[in-house]
């Protein structure tokens, strides 16, 4: 595998995109977590008909990262009450990740409450 990674990823600059992509990827699924905890069930489980509030797509954020500007896709509830940890609403950069443990803590959400629990699962 570092084989092939080191034959395509050939200058400085493919690897920064690489990870530029990788970060991307990473807060998207990060986001998808925090969604399934929010909703109280994963896409496309039955457990989520006909409980009052489901997914409603997605929409596109352009944040600046510690690799530059990235565009991803933050998940939407038909309620309007989704409200992001790892990307807040209103900011463009997002949290690293010791610094998003460290605000849930802070808020009092550990083990003992399992929301943290449920969002670390997708990490």
């Amino acid at each position: 595998m570092e084989t092939q990674f080191m034959v395509k990823k050939k200058t400085e600059e493919d690897v920064s995109k690489f990870l530029k992509d990788l970060h991307s990827q990473v807060l998207e699924q990060m986001l998808q977590g925090e969604m399934d905890a929010h909703l109280g069930y994963e896409k496309h489980d039955v457990s989520g008909n006909n409980t009052g509030n489901s997914r409603n797509g997605s929409f596109p954020k352009t944040i600046q990262t510690e690799h530059g500007k990235s565009t991803i896709q933050i998940p939407r509830d038909r309620n309007g009450e989704y409200d992001p940890i790892i990307v807040p609403k209103h900011q463009s950069r997002g949290l690293s990740i010791e610094k998003l443990v460290i605000s849930l803590y802070a808020k009092g959400m550990d083990e003992r409450f399992g929301y943290l629990g449920r969002i670390t699962q997708y990490l």
